[in-house]
C-alpha cells in the first residue's frame, strides 16, 4: 500500500508528527540517548582542539613558539621542553577522546537497540489490537516487512542520527569557528565550499527520495511472493510450479534490485563529489597559504596554522561526507518511518465505544435487518437485509453456495466485523455493548482455516481454557473424535506440534480445533466448515457429543453437507448474502429449490443421504 506520507512544504507539520509519535518508544532509554550525545559533543571538541596545538607543536620544531619560558636554559632544551609539553597534552586529549568514544558508543547501543525493542513492540502491540478489516487493509506481507525491515531501518537512521549525525554537524561547526580562530584571512574557502557541497547534496537527496519509496512498495510484493509460495509449498509441488513460483519471485526481485541499485548509482555521485571537493579545498588553501606565507614572511600565516588549517579542512569534508551517508538512510528511513507511523495511528473502530458490559445472558442471537460491505466506499454488500431470532441452546445450521456469505454472517457476532446496517444482538444486548474481549470469550469459534501453533497439543487446546484440567481436555477431546488418535502418539497430549500443525493431517486438525473450542464452555458455538475434513461418521459422532457436552449452548453449523445440518431445529438457506429459506430438513426439500438441490446432488454422488 502505498505510503500517505509525503515529505514536501506542504506535510512538515506531519513529519514532525510522525517522529513525535515514533520517539514516543524512547521511553526507558532517554538517558541514554542524551549521555550518547553528551559524550559525541565532549569527543567532538576535543578532537577540534587537537589540530590547534599540534599547529603549536609544528611551529615549535620549526622554530617559533607562543610562549616564552627562558628559565628552561639553551635553546635546544627549551625548544624540547615545549615539544614534551604539547606532546603530553596531545596524549592526554586523545585519551579523553577514546574515553568519550568508547561511552557514546556504548551508551548509543543501548539507546538504539531499547528504542527498536519497544518499537517493534509497540508495533506488534497495535497489530494484535486489529480487526479483520484492519488487517486487510495493511496486507499481512506489508505489515511483516514494517515489523521486521522498516523497524531495522529506523533503528540505524536512530543509531545514526544521536552519534555520527551530531558528531559531523558538531565537528562541521567546530572546524569552521577553529579555523576563523586560527586564520581569518584564509578560513573564507570554508564558506564557499560548504554551501556549495550542501547544495549537491540536496539535490541528489530529492533525486533519490521518491526511488525508495516505490523500492519499499516492492519489498511488500516480494515478501508477499515469498509468504504465498511457502504457505503454499503444497500446492506449487502438487501442481508442479516451481519454476512458475521462482520465476515470480525472481521477476520481483530483479524489480527490487532495479530501483534500488538506481538510487545507489545517484547516491554513490557522492564519494567522488566529496573527493574531488576535499582535494579542490587542499589545492585552495595550500596555494593561497603558501602565498600568504611567502608575501607576509610568516606575520599573516605560520606553517602551523597553515597544517592547522588543511587538517580544518579535512574535518570539515569528512564531516560533509559523514552527513550523506547519514541523510541517505535517513531519506530511507523516513519511508519506514510513514509506514510504521500510520499501523501505530490506525484506529480500530471496534474498540472506540469503550463498552464495559461483561456477560453474556444467554446464547440468543436477533440480527435486525442487517446489511454488511467489506468496503465502506462500495455499493455492492456482502449481506443484505438479513433477519433472525435463534433461541439460547438451539442448533442452527447454514447453508448455502460457495460465495453465498455464510462465513461473513457469523463473523458479526464475535465482532470480526461490524454490521454496516441493521442490529446484531446477542444474549439480549447489541454486540457493540460487550467488552470485546469478553464478547469473544463467551463465543467459540472453528474457522474454516485451522491454525494449530508450534508447541504441545496439550498447549494448544489449553488456548480454550489455560486453567483446564487433564480431565476436562481429555473429555473434550473425546467429545471431537480427537482423543483416540492423540492417545495414539508416543507422548500423547505432550505430542509436538509443528508450526502451522504441518505434522497433522486436516481432519486431526479440525478435531483440535473443536475441542479447543468446546474447552471455553462458550454460549455461543461456531463451527464454520470444521467437519469438513472428516467422514460423515465422525461428523455424527461430533455432533452427537456436542448435543450431550453442550445442550444450554447455541450452535451454529455451517456446512456443505446435507447431512451435517439436517438434524438442527432448523436450517437457513443462504444465496448471494440474503436468507432464500428457512426451515427444517423436510420443510426445505419440500420449497427450497436450493436447499433440494444440493440434497439430489449430494445423494447421488456420495451417498450421504440417511
Amino acid at each position: 500500500m502505498e505510503s500517505t506520507l509525503k515529505y514536501n512544504e506542504n506535510t512538515k507539520g506531519k513529519f514532525f508528527q510522525v517522529v513525535k509519535t515514533l520517539f514516543k518508544s524512547i521511553r526507558q532509554y532517554k538517558k541514554q540517548t542524551f549521555l550518547t550525545m553528551l559524550f559525541v559533543g565532549f569527543e567532538t571538541i576535543i578532537e577540534c582542539v587537537i589540530p590547534l596545538i599540534m599547529g603549536y607543536l609544528v611551529n615549535t620544531i620549526n622554530g617559533s613558539s607562543p610562549f616564552e619560558m627562558s628559565f628552561l636554559g639553551d635553546p635546544v632544551t627549551n625548544m624540547m621542553y615545549y615539544i614534551l609539553f604539547y606532546a603530553a597534552i596531545l596524549l592526554v586529549l586523545a585519551a579523553l577522546s577514546l574515553i568519550c568514544g568508547i561511552l557514546s558508543g556504548i551508551f548509543c547501543s543501548y539507546a538504539s537497540i531499547g528504542f527498536t525493542r519497544n518499537l517493534r513492540q509497540d508495533l506488534y502491540n497495535k497489530i494484535n489490537s486489529f480487526s479483520f478489516k484492519n488487517i486487510d487493509k495493511f496486507s499481512i506481507s506489508s505489515l511483516v516487512t514494517r515489523q521486521t525491515t522498516d523497524v531495522m531501518n529506523i533503528q540505524l537512521a536512530y543509531y545514526l542520527s544521536i552519534r555520527i549525525s551530531v558528531r559531523s554537524v558538531l565537528m562541521l561547526i567546530f572546524s569552521i569557528v577553529m579555523a576563523f580562530i586560527a586564520s581569518p584571512s584564509i578560513a573564507w574557502v570554508f564558506l564557499i565550499l560548504v554551501p556549495l557541497l550542501f547544495g549537491i547534496l540536496f539535490f541528489i537527496t530529492m533525486k533519490v527520495d521518491p526511488i525508495y519509496r516505490r523500492g519499499f512498495r516492492k519489498y511488500d510484493a516480494l515478501n508477499e511472493s515469498i509468504q504465498e509460495n511457502i504457505k503454499g509449498i503444497r500446492t506449487v509441488k502438487t501442481y508442479v510450479k516451481e519454476e512458475y513460483e521462482k520465476e515470480k519471485f525472481s521477476k520481483n526481485a530483479l524489480s527490487l534490485q532495479s530501483t534500488f541499485m538506481k538510487a545507489d548509482r545517484i547516491v554513490a555521485l557522492t564519494s567522488p563529489l566529496m573527493q574531488f571537493f576535499m582535494y579542490t579545498s587542499m589545492c585552495t588553501l595550500l596555494g593561497f597559504g603558501t602565498y600568504l606565507i611567502v608575501t607576509s614572511a610568516g606575520i599573516s600565516l605560520d606553517i602551523g596554522k597553515l597544517s592547522t588549517l588543511i587538517t580544518y579542512g579535512a574535518q570539515c569534508l569528512s564531516s560533509i561526507m559523514m552527513i550523506t551517508m547519514v541523510l541517505a538512510m535517513i531519506i530511507m528511513a523516513l519511508e519506514s518511518m510513514g509506514r510504521v507511523y500510520e499501523v501505530l495511528i490506525e484506529k480500530n473502530a471496534m474498540l472506540e465505544n469503550n463498552a464495559t458490559l461483561k456477560d453474556l445472558d444467554d446464547g440468543s442471537i436477533i440480527l435486525k435487518d442487517v446489511s454488511f460491505r467489506y468496503d465502506d466506499t462500495s455499493d455492492v454488500y456482502a449481506l443484505s437485509n438479513i433477519n433472525l431470532n435463534i433461541k439460547s441452546g438451539q442448533t442452527v445450521g447454514i447453508i448455502g453456495e460457495t460465495g453465498s456469505a455464510k462465513s461473513t454472517l457469523v463473523n458479526l457476532l464475535p465482532r470480526f466485523f461490524d454490521a454496516s446496517k441493521g442490529e446484531v444482538i446477542v444474549g439480549g444486548h447489541n454486540v457493540k455493548d460487550y467488552d470485546i474481549r469478553s464478547l469473544r470469550n463467551q463465543i467459540g469459534v472453528v474457522l474454516q482455516k485451522n491454525v494449530l501453533f508450534s508447541g504441545t497439543i496439550k498447549d494448544n487446546l489449553l488456548w480454550g481454557n489455560k486453567d483446564a484440567s487433564d480431565e476436562e481436555i481429555k473429555k473434550a477431546c473425546q467429545v471431537a473424535q480427537a482423543d483416540e488418535f492423540v492417545s495414539s502418539f508416543k507422548d500423547g497430549y505432550n505430542s509436538k506440534v509443528e508450526q502451522g500443525g504441518t505434522n497433522l493431517s486436516g481432519g486431526q486438525k479440525q478435531r483440535l480445533c473443536i475441542a479447543r473450542a468446546i474447552l471455553k464452555n462458550p454460549k455461543i458455538l461456531i463451527l464454520d466448515d470444521s467437519t469438513s475434513a472428516v467422514d460423515t461418521k465422525t461428523d455424527a459422532f461430533i455432533r452427537e457429543g456436542l448435543k450431550e457436552i453442550c445442550p444450554t449452548t447455541t450452535k451454529l453449523i455451517i456446512a456443505q453437507r446435507i447431512s451435517s445440518v439436517q438434524d438442527c431445529d432448523f436450517i437457513v438457506v443462504l444465496k448471494n448474502g440474503t436468507i432464500n429459506g428457512i426451515g427444517n430438513h423436510e420443510e426445505l426439500l419440500k420449497n427450497n429449490e436450493i436447499y433440494r438441490d444440493i440434497y439430489n446432488i449430494q445423494n447421488k454422488i456420495g451417498g450421504e443421504q440417511k
